[in-house]
């Protein structure tokens, strides 16, 4: 089998002497792994970080079996991040989610774009956290598992929503949660709307809320934990009083 498409890199290792197998997530093809020749290279080396925009050329003799490919880098990629840490820290929390949860080459051209856009607001600090939180949503919503915010779901109330409850997803009014407020978890309001002002806590509760559906209902039914990486930005943001 052959095809080409857009894709960014999302993991690479090492592999024998000179090459390296590489995850990338496509734009039509969902997320693939690769051989690549010559992966280990200098030349190679920032084209295969996290985040590069790549246009690859995939080859395999057969559909089940490794195929090897050839990567042309596309753009700046995750360069342009190299004097931002925490922003880098974000990029590589964000591939290392994507290759965690997703499906082997099972097409979500929905993650692709999510990725995109996320990759494109890292450059802007204001708004990057808010929209990291908003990306890990998207992705839970790509898999299934997508919470519904949109009126409490024991009073069917519209306004006042400020719980989310962790079995269903399904948010929860202030009135109606208020007796079982130590067992929900909470609703930042910008994600409510995306006019909603960012408040102290918002992004620990959003990061929160959306860590424990990946966790609960998407890592844990692969056996896996949530990366080392997001952990790892985690305290960085907390660190930085971004929290």
């Amino acid at each position: 089998m052959e095809f080409e498409d857009d894709g960014f890199v999302l993991a690479a290792r090492a592999h024998g002497e000179a090459g390296a197998i590489v995850e990338i997530l496509t734009a039509q093809h969902g997320r693939w792994a690769a051989h690549v020749a010559g992966g280990a290279s200098r030349r190679m080396r920032s084209v295969l970080q996290p985040g590069s925009r790549v246009r690859m050329t995939y080859r395999a003799r057969i559909a089940d079996q490794l195929g090897s490919a050839r990567l042309e880098a596309e753009g700046e990629g995750a360069s342009v991040l190299f004097d931002d840490p925490l922003a880098l820290s974000a990029l590589t929390s964000a591939a290392a989610v994507v290759a965690g949860a997703l499906p082997e080459r099972e097409p979500h051209p929905g993650a692709f774009f999510a990725f995109e856009a996320l990759l494109n607001a890292l450059g802007i600090p204001d708004i990057w956290p808010a929209v990291l939180v908003r990306f890990e949503m998207g992705l839970l919503q790509e898999l299934g598992f997508g919470l519904d915010l949109s009126r409490c779901a024991v009073t069917g109330s519209l306004d006042d929503l400020v719980w989310v409850s962790p079995r269903t997803g399904r948010a929860v009014s202030a009135a109606a949660g208020e007796p079982y407020r130590d067992r929900l978890l909470v609703l930042p309001p910008f994600l409510l709307s995306a006019q909603g002002r960012l408040s102290p806590g918002d992004i620990a509760a959003g990061l929160t809320l959306t860590g424990q559906f990946l966790r609960d209902f998407v890592f844990a039914a692969l056996n896996r934990p949530l990366p080392p990486a997001r952990a790892r930005l985690i305290e960085l943001l907390g660190a930085g009083g971004l929290l």
